[in-house]
């Protein structure tokens, strides 16, 4: 079964908004790539996300807005950022910045980082569908991991099928490439992927960019999710805990289990690995408190979102530096 096309009305852009309320996924255009958007403060929704394009690695996602001021309300600004946004914005060009204290954006959404890529894209239905779900919306490429990113609606609904919901016909991507990655919270501005706004026309605003390793320069840059203990909670973590003492804290996932924990937390009592996608970022923060010696982690299937699931906890649980 394939999502319904539809060409971008006042009506069809309200029943978009509401999916993306609803926790649905949306296909739109930008000015780059058709996204595929699901509400970036839900994480169930940005789980959806992961699991609908079949590339189960909690990469962080960019989150759309519709201007500066929206994205000020989830992200720490900076003069930088001001300057890039009011040359760049609306278009397409991602800034990471520092997410802010209280940020209703997903954790799942950051990759459980500390920080947050915002943009605001330049394309008219995607402002409209922005305005009208009222929030944030996360959409990278709406196509399945390792296919061409779709510049066409007809590109969109037989490559994810079930997983979208409906999909907003704009036309062709005007750009037809994704948006170009700037990180602020670097000690110097630093490019994580080139893209539709230029290093050229960026470093004319700002100076030279700092090269990230993806793009040539080797050591400048540890990218999110390439050190082996990453996404790491204070205290230690202990994987495929079949009992608990009573000073751990448990990570727990399924109907069973084991009792007896100074506090827990379940990933998914139902045993569903898209709810625990969604809930493990989140969950893990709640049990790294004092009172708790350290994390006891139940036992995750290692198919699907599981895959990604347990290369994060290996992460958390490996030596630290």
């Amino acid at each position: 079964m394939t999502a319904e096309i539809l060409a971008p009305t006042p009506d069809s852009i309200a029943r978009a908004a509401a999916l993306i309320r609803d926790g649905a996924l949306v296909a739109f255009p930008t000015e780059t790539v058709y996204g595929l958007g699901g509400d970036a403060t839900n994480d169930r929704a940005v789980a959806r996300i992961f699991e609908a394009k079949g590339r189960p690695q909690f990469n962080p996602l960019i989150a759309h807005v519709t201007d500066a001021a929206a994205a000020q309300a989830h992200v720490v600004w900076s003069e930088t950022a001001e300057r890039l946004a009011a040359h760049f914005w609306p278009g397409p060009l991602s800034l990471v910045l520092p997410r802010r204290a209280g940020c209703a954006v997903s954790l799942l959404c950051s990759a459980g980082l500390d920080t947050l890529a915002v943009r605001a894209p330049a394309h008219p239905v995607a402002q409209a569908l922005l305005r009208a779900a009222d929030r944030p919306v996360a959409a990278p490429s709406a196509n399945r991991s390792g296919t061409v990113s779709p510049t066409r609606a007809e590109h969109v609904a037989p490559a994810l099928g079930d997983g979208v919901a409906l999909v907003l016909d704009g036309g062709p991507c005007p750009v037809g490439v994704e948006s170009t990655v700037v990180d602020l919270t670097m000690p110097k501005p630093t490019l994580l992927r080139p893209g539709g706004a230029t290093r050229e026309a960026i470093e004319a605003l700002i100076g030279k960019l700092v090269l990230g390793p993806a793009i040539g320069t080797p050591g400048a840059l540890h990218a999110p999710g390439q050190l082996e203990s990453h996404y790491a909670p204070s205290l230690p973590v202990r994987l495929a805990a079949t009992s608990v003492s009573a000073d751990e804290g448990l990570l727990a996932f399924g109907a069973d289990a084991p009792r007896g924990a100074a506090l827990t937390l379940n990933l998914s009592p139902a045993g569903d690995l898209a709810e625990a996608a969604a809930n493990l970022f989140a969950m893990l923060r709640v049990l790294d408190q004092p009172g708790i010696a350290s994390i006891a982690v139940m036992p995750i299937p290692d198919r699907g979102l599981g895959l990604a699931i347990n290369d994060r906890l290996r992460r958390a649980a490996a030596p630290r530096p």
